[in-house]
């Protein structure tokens, strides 16, 4: 346990530093960070998920949380509606085409049947938020091209976890998945969620002006954010987006339709001050360094055939990702914006948590699924940190953009 304490102050200067050092060289820290966690797990064995007990697969929710709400407070709602309709269509045709290509190799080459090759192929679908935000928000794109990616990001996640439970319980029972129940209940998590998020945005907005009277209450925010999402969990339907939509609210209380709620209540809206953005801003670092950690000391590395799979998998995802942005990406988005969309697709919380469900369920070759995504998450945070830093200091983002430019349609 003492190395345990030892290891986090260390890690708490070490993120500081690499923050420094991303300024000079523009190498992500989450890459750095989650290849410590490697280390000093999977490869030294110094430390192991299991020293964090209960409380390490909680603390990753617990990131996913505070990383989404802090990114909703800086979205400004009139980018937020421009960018809507491409982020919901780049993710669709993402997620369909990348479960297509992976459930094909999931079948022929990793011997899988039909029903669990698709849930791998939805396990790996989309995107993770907890991994995309941190790197979008180093980027100098346009605000659209980080909004797009962000909502992406949390989109997908739902689509991930509601596709692959879907999946797994037609499996169980011997049918068919009912694709209706499948979108009711996608649409249903999303439209709920962000409901939920949009009033408890309200009321907090309006009783934040109050508990600031309180001494000791700035951690009151985080505490409701916990409250929101359990709810919203324990209801069915995602605690992430209602998070993100909460943070969103918060972020645009000026926007807020005053003359509806006149004849209600009196209170005025209020935003963050200085202190509680600063407040959170060191929440969010403080949550990144420890979670990056924390995912590569649960990595796990098994046999190489299944590396080399999980190598393939990377490749088809990036190629698929390639031709989805060429044909769905917005015309007017720069050329080095629609590069960054089409390398940002690491795998992250989503993935790791849904590939050990089958392996717990007993289910046929459980083992190999939660194996392959492991290092498909691992390849894809590499791969995409590296294809950043490369598209930035070397030629491959001119690469890119001509072959953007090349086949740009007028």
């Amino acid at each position: 346990m003492e190395l345990v304490i030892l290891l986090i102050g260390v890690l708490v200067f070490f993120g500081h530093l690499l923050s420094a050092v991303f300024s000079w060289t523009r190498i992500p820290d989450v890459l750095v960070l989650m290849l410590v966690g490697i280390l000093i797990g999977p490869v030294l064995g110094l430390v192991s998920p299991a020293d964090f007990g209960k409380v390490g697969s909680a603390f990753t929710t617990i990131a996913l949380l505070v990383i989404l709400f802090e990114s909703g407070t800086g979205l400004n709602v009139q980018v937020l509606r421009r960018a809507l309709r491409e982020a919901v269509v780049l993710t669709l045709a993402s997620f369909v085409l990348a479960v297509f290509a992976v459930s094909l190799v999931g079948y022929f080459l990793l011997g899988l049947s039909v029903f669990m090759a698709v849930a791998l192929g939805a396990i790996l679908g989309g995107t993770s938020a907890i991994i995309v935000i941190p790197i979008v928000q180093m980027l100098r794109t346009e605000e659209k091209t980080k909004t797009v990616l962000l909502l992406e990001s949390a989109l997908t996640d739902v689509l991930c976890i509601v596709v692959t439970l879907a999946v797994l319980e037609a499996y169980a029972i011997g049918g068919n998945p009912n694709i209706g129940q499948i979108l009711g209940r996608i649409l249903a998590s999303f439209l709920l969620a962000g409901a939920m998020g949009f009033l408890a945005g309200v009321v907090w907005s309006y009783l934040l002006l109050h508990l600031r009277r309180f001494p000791n209450t700035i951690f009151t925010t985080i505490a409701y954010i916990f409250v929101l999402y359990g709810v919203t969990e324990f209801l069915g339907y995602s605690g992430a987006i209602a998070t993100l939509a909460f943070g969103v609210t918060l972020g645009n209380a000026q926007y807020l339709p005053l003359h509806l709620l006149k004849d209600y209540v009196r209170l005025r809206p209020v935003e963050f001050d200085f202190i509680e953005k600063t407040f959170f801003g060191e929440i969010v670092f403080l949550v990144k360094v420890f979670f990056f950690v924390y995912l590569g000391l649960s990595m796990r590395m098994g046999q190489f055939y299944y590396i080399q799979i999980a190598l393939l998998i990377t490749a088809l995802l990036y190629g698929a990702r390639l031709v989805v942005v060429r044909l769905f990406a917005s015309r007017d988005i720069p050329l080095r914006d629609a590069t960054f969309m089409a390398v940002m697709i690491p795998k992250g919380l989503a993935p790791a948590v849904l590939a050990s469900i089958p392996l717990q369920r007993g289910l046929p070759q459980g083992e190999v699924i939660q194996e392959v995504t492991y290092a498909v998450i691992l390849f894809t945070v590499v791969f995409t940190s590296l294809l950043i830093w490369l598209i930035e200091r070397t030629a491959l983002g001119r690469i890119y953009e001509s072959l953007f430019r090349r086949l740009k349609v007028s």
